[in-house]
C-alpha cells in the first residue's frame, strides 16, 4: 500500500534542486556582478591596453598611435581624456544590433583584454567591440531572470508531490476509515456554527496542509479557543480529504468543514457563478496565450513585464476558493461577524480582540498597503491594481487613494447585507471580462477595490504583515511581532521556493511527527 501511494505521490511536480537553484538565478547573479564590474572598468580597459601594448613597426605606444591616426586626439588635451571620452561616446550612442553581432565573441575580461592586444585597434573599434560584449552579457543576464520567473511561475502553480500524497492518502482514509467521516462538529456542539456569542473563523481552501497549519495557529494564539468556530470552506475534489484531516486530528476549538454545494447559497447561483468564472478563464487564457507563448513573445520585453503576464495565468485568480468571500453574508445568514482569513497566513496573536474593534458603520476592517518601511508590499494604491487608462475607471476612483489588503479582515456581515456590495462585485468582474480583462488584470482584489469602495475602516497595521512570499529581506523579527503574517506572493511556505527563515514561522504549527505527514514526505526544510 505505502508503495502504491508513493508512486501516486510522484505525478506531480519538479525537481527540488532545479527549482531551486532556478529561483536563485545564481547565473543571474554572476552576470549581473560580472556587467558592473564591466562598466566600472571601462574607463580604465583602453587607457591599459595602451600603456603595455608598442606598435613594433612605428615604435610608439599603442595611444600613441591612435593619436596620430584618429581625428578626436589632435586636440591639445591629454591623450587619457580623449581616449576615455571617445570610448564613452561610442557606447552612448545608438548601434545597429547587426552591427554588434558581428563584434568581438569574447565571454570574459580575460579573453576581451587578449583579443584587443592581439589586434591593437583604434579606440572606436574597441568601444564597439566591448559594446557587443557588454551587449551579449546583457542578453544572457536578460533571459536568465525571464527563466527564472517561467520557473517560479510552474513551481507556484504546481502541486508538491508531497501535498498530492497527502490529500490522496487522506481522500483513501476517508473511504475505509469510519473515523475520519465523523461528523464535524459533533451534533452535541453544533449550535455553536450560529451561536454569535462565539468567535467565527472562515477558512476558505483546497489545500489540506495549509489549513491544517492556520487551524493550528489559531487554536495556538487564541486566548480561548473553545469560543472559537472555524468554519473550513472547500470545493468537491478536496472535500473527502480535508474533512479526514480535521476528523482525526480534533483541535480545541469548534470546527466545521462544508463543501460548496452544500451551501443553499450555492444551488441558487451556481450555474450564473460557474459561468463567470469560466470566461475570466478563457479570457485570462486568450489574452496572455499560455506561458509558452510568453516565453516565446519575451524577446525584447523587460523581465518584470514577463513576470506581471506571468502572474496574471495563476490558477488562484479564477478559483473559485477565491472568490466565494464576497458571498459571505449569504452563505452565513445567521453570523453578525467573521474574521476571514486566506490560507497562506499564520495566526500568532489572539484575534478575538478584533471583535472589539469599532468599524463605525462600515463593513470591512483591513490594512492600508500605501503605508510601511518595505517600499515594494506597502506601497500599494488603486493606480497599482486598476487601469486607469480605462474611462470607467478614471471617472470613477482616484489613482492615488490608498489600497488595503485581503488575507485577514473582520467583516460585519449585518452591515454588509445592507449594502449593494456583492451585486456591484458581480457587476465589475462581468464588465471586465466583457472588456478583454482591460479594467484590471490579476485577481479578486481589484473587483473588491471596487465593491468595497467608501466601505473599509482600516485598522492598524500590526494586525496584518504582508509579504513574507515576496522577498526575503523581511525581517524574521519584524514578522515576529505581528498578529498576522501572510505569505502572500509565489513564495509559499509549503513549497520548495519558501525562504527559509520565514518558513520556520510556519512549520512550527505542523506536527511533523504525524503520521500522514511522514508517510508523504513532510518535513520541515
Amino acid at each position: 500500500m505505502r508503495e502504491g501511494k508513493d508512486q501516486k505521490s510522484q505525478k506531480t511536480g519538479i525537481p527540488r534542486r532545479r527549482v531551486r537553484e532556478l529561483m536563485e538565478m545564481k547565473y543571474f547573479k554572476k552576470f549581473s556582478f560580472f556587467l558592473l564590474l564591466l562598466l566600472f572598468l571601462v574607463g580604465y580597459t583602453f587607457l591599459i591596453i595602451s600603456s603595455e601594448t608598442v606598435d613594433e613597426e612605428g615604435g610608439c605606444s599603442f595611444s600613441g598611435c591612435v593619436g596620430k591616426t584618429h581625428p578626436a586626439m589632435r586636440k591639445g588635451t591629454p591623450m587619457e581624456s580623449k581616449v576615455v571620452e571617445e570610448i564613452w561616446r561610442v557606447l552612448e550612442e545608438d548601434t545597429d544590433p547587426k552591427v554588434l553581432e558581428k563584434r568581438s565573441f569574447a565571454a570574459s575580461m580575460g579573453e576581451f583584454i587578449g583579443e584587443m592586444k592581439s589586434s591593437r585597434p583604434d579606440a572606436t573599434t574597441f568601444a564597439l567591440n566591448l559594446k557587443a560584449m557588454v551587449s551579449r552579457i546583457e542578453g544572457k543576464a536578460r533571459a536568465a531572470k525571464i527563466e527564472g520567473y517561467l520557473y517560479r511561475h510552474v513551481a507556484s502553480s504546481s502541486i508538491p508531490k508531497t501535498l498530492h500524497c497527502l490529500s490522496l492518502t487522506l481522500a483513501e482514509e476517508y473511504s475505509t476509515n469510519a473515523n475520519a467521516r465523523r461528523d464535524l462538529p459533533p451534533p452535541e456542539i453544533s449550535i455553536a456554527l450560529t451561536d454569535n456569542s462565539f468567535y467565527h473563523f472562515v477558512l476558505a481552501s483546497d489545500n489540506v496542509l495549509a489549513a491544517a497549519a492556520v487551524a493550528a495557529s489559531l487554536v495556538n494564539s487564541a486566548a480561548r479557543p473553545s469560543r472559537s468556530v472555524l468554519h473550513v470552506v472547500t470545493d468537491k475534489k478536496a472535500y473527502a480529504a480535508m474533512h479526514a484531516w480535521f476528523s482525526l486530528h480534533p483541535l480545541e476549538m469548534v470546527v466545521e468543514v462544508k463543501e460548496m454545494n452544500q451551501f443553499e447559497w450555492f444551488g441558487k447561483r451556481k450555474e450564473r457563478v460557474l459561468e463567470v468564472m469560466e470566461r475570466d478563464r478563457k479570457a485570462r487564457v486568450r489574452f496572455r496565450g499560455g506561458p509558452s507563448a510568453i516565453w516565446a513573445a519575451s524577446k525584447g520585453e523587460r523581465p518584470g513585464d514577463v513576470a506581471a503576464k506571468l502572474q496574471t495565468l495563476s490558477p488562484k485568480y479564477y478559483s473559485m476558493m477565491n472568490h466565494i468571500r464576497i458571498n459571505l453574508p449569504e452563505m452565513f445568514p445567521s453570523l453578525k461577524k467573521v474574521v476571514f482569513l486566506d490560507d497562506d497566513v499564520i495566526v500568532q496573536a489572539d484575534l478575538s480582540r478584533l471583535w472589539e474593534i469599532d468599524l463605525r458603520g462600515k463593513v470591512n476592517g483591513a490594512v492600508e498597503t500605501c503605508h510601511g518601511s518595505d517600499s515594494f508590499v506597502m506601497s500599494k494604491r488603486l493606480r497599482n491594481y486598476l487601469n486607469f487608462s480605462h474611462p470607467l475607471i478614471s471617472s470613477s476612483f482616484d489613482p492615488e487613494e490608498c489600497a488595503w489588503a485581503y488575507g485577514m479582515n473582520i467583516f460585519d456581515l449585518e452591515a454588509w447585507r445592507k449594502t449593494n456590495i456583492t451585486r456591484n462585485y458581480n457587476l465589475w468582474v462581468q464588465k471586465n471580462v466583457e472588456s478583454g480583462l482591460s479594467l484590471w488584470q490579476l485577481g479578486t482584489l481589484p473587483p473588491a477595490l471596487i465593491a468595497f469602495h467608501g466601505h473599509v475602516h482600516i485598522i492598524d497595521h500590526h494586525w496584518h504583515m504582508l509579504g513574507l512570499g515576496y522577498q526575503e529581506k523581511t525581517s524574521l523579527k519584524e514578522a515576529e511581532k505581528a498578529a498576522v503574517i501572510h505569505y502572500n506572493g509565489r513564495a509559499k511556505p509549503w513549497l520548495d521556493i519558501a525562504f527559509p527563515h520565514l518558513r520556520v514561522l510556519w512549520t512550527k504549527h505542523l506536527n511533523l511527527s504525524d503520521t500522514f505527514l511522514q508517510a508523504c514526505d513532510i518535513r520541515a526544510a
